[in-house]
């Protein structure tokens, strides 16, 4: 199919898309003029909603489909126009890295799709019949592929078959695998591979003990999510034993709720701050006691000060209550450096430097610009990255801010490995991307803003404060711009 031949077919699914649109439209509204010959009216628009339901359902796994056999046949095509010069490792993170962008997700999110088209389309063809026939989700071809994933040939497809082939000689009996959620069919296929797995389930044990690890994921409002890979029956005796400590406490005199007993008692027991047993907010009260963060922590300097009630900015995490912020520095954050910003628009202001090297506060800076990783989609936080010239220093590049970026590991090696390059950045901004096949990707940028002044000092005042070029990175302990900034709002009127 030539490119036109798909600009015409895609438009022809938006078509079809947009009238679908208008008859859901009309039956929200309850319209029943295209129906009023039938006995129930009504009835049969519910049932068209269903119908398009089910379409839709039909169609979005057609789509995941084609969308697998596009991803496989764009990466054996890339490989042949990469040749046998680029390694391994490195064309497939290339590859990785712009479906990712075509698609706007994660580089881990991509490789894994890949990985997932990949199996579908060469190694389990039920599968992919189901797909383009829309009897299954991609989530159920997810699930395939990953409980097939450690099988031989031979395990695998009699895994496919036993859901997918009515004639296999014991097919799965009951509700078909397409017409279950997909988690519930993740059951039943781990079962079924379970038991018929060719390898031991100790050594297969041994394998996943080893992989055992804990991850961390932030989220909203001052909290994060953190878990842990352990063998089961770990697993479940950690479980037992959260919730069993957490019903001992459970009394008239205890407001906490199950939950919450079991989040104070798992964080108590790791940090070994208070008593598991201790009633109450202490939780609450001493969330950092024994703590010693070495993170980077950027607090507007009127929050600092007590001003204000603005969020502060918790590398690697985002945005976290002042009060967080000040019991960090208060236990003594090691790393804790305090970013001055230009209270007209709160962003960081310029460091130049005449060397090579980059300072401790330039490396700071840099962080506090990007805030992660600049490629698009990447979530590695800025304490695992690298300073990277965007123009080399060979090259005439100098060592400032906005030649530099802060690229993780894996995409610093992209860039020095594959045709991947940066594109410029600016004072306040990340560099871009360019793909080898010349598409652009702009990068996440920071959302700075002014800060909040207090209502006793407008922004037409203090502003005067600012002076571009004064030392914009220091310690937790002070600066000559803060102290000027603390008599001028301590002085009388």
């Amino acid at each position: 199919m030539g490119k036109a031949a798909a600009v015409r077919a895609f438009e022809e699914i938006k078509a079809a898309l947009a009238a679908l649109d208008t008859e859901v439209d009309r039956a929200g509204r309850g319209s029943v003029a295209a129906t009023k010959e039938c006995a129930d009216p009504l009835a049969t628009l519910v049932d068209g909603c269903l119908d398009i339901l089910a379409g839709v359902r039909a169609v979005e796994a057609m789509i995941a489909g084609l969308k697998a056999k596009a991803a496989v046949a764009y990466a054996e095509s890339a490989s042949a126009v990469a040749g046998p010069d680029v390694p391994v490792q490195a064309h497939e993170m290339a590859v990785a890295a712009e479906v990712g962008c075509v698609l706007a997700v994660g580089p881990r999110a991509a490789s894994t799709f890949l990985a997932t088209s990949h199996a579908v389309v060469t190694s389990l063809p039920r599968t992919l019949a189901g797909l383009q026939a829309g009897t299954l989700s991609w989530g159920h071809a997810v699930v395939m592929a990953d409980e097939t994933a450690s099988l031989d040939v031979n395990g695998a497809a009699a895994l496919e078959a036993h859901f997918l082939d009515p004639d296999a000689p014991d097919p799965a009996r009951g509700c078909p695998p397409g017409e279950m959620p997909a988690h519930r069919f993740r059951v039943k296929a781990r079962t079924w591979r379970e038991r018929h797995h060719a390898g031991s389930i100790e050594a297969r044990h041994s394998k996943g003990a080893a992989e055992r690890r804990v991850e961390y994921r932030p989220d909203r409002d001052g909290m994060a999510w953190l878990s842990a890979y352990l063998p089961a029956g770990q697993a479940s005796a950690v479980w037992d034993r959260l919730t069993s400590e957490a019903r001992s406490m459970q009394g008239t005199e205890e407001g906490r709720t199950l939950s919450q007993l079991r989040a104070d008692n798992y964080a108590s027991s790791l940090l070994a701050t208070f008593p598991a047993g201790s009633g109450g907010c202490q939780a609450a009260e001493r969330p950092f006691s024994g703590i010693r963060a070495q993170v980077l922590v950027t607090v507007p300097v009127f929050s600092l000060m007590g001003f204000t009630d603005e969020p502060a900015v918790l590398d690697g995490y985002g945005p976290i209550p002042p009060s967080m912020a000040r019991a960090l520095v208060a236990e003594g954050a090691g790393s804790f450096y305090r970013v001055l910003v230009d209270p007209r628009d709160g962003a960081p202001l310029e460091i130049g430097r005449t060397s090579y090297r980059l300072t401790k506060a330039m490396r700071a800076w840099l962080r506090m610009r990007d805030g992660k990783c600049p490629f698009p989609g990447c979530s590695n936080h800025s304490l695992d990255n690298d300073a990277d010239h965007l123009l080399s220093w060979a090259k005439g590049g100098a060592t400032g801010i906005s030649n530099l970026g802060q690229p993780c590991p894996k995409h610093h090696r992209l860039r020095h490995t594959t045709a991947w390059k940066p594109t410029t950045a600016g004072k306040n901004k990340p560099p871009g991307w360019i793909s080898p096949s010349g598409r652009r990707y702009s990068s996440e940028h920071q959302d700075w803003e002014p800060p909040h002044w207090p209502t006793h000092c407008p922004p037409s005042q203090g502003t005067s404060l600012a002076r571009a070029g004064t030392i914009d990175i220091v310690r937790h302990h002070g600066s000559p711009w803060e102290n000027a900034l603390s008599r001028y709002l301590e002085a009388p009127p």
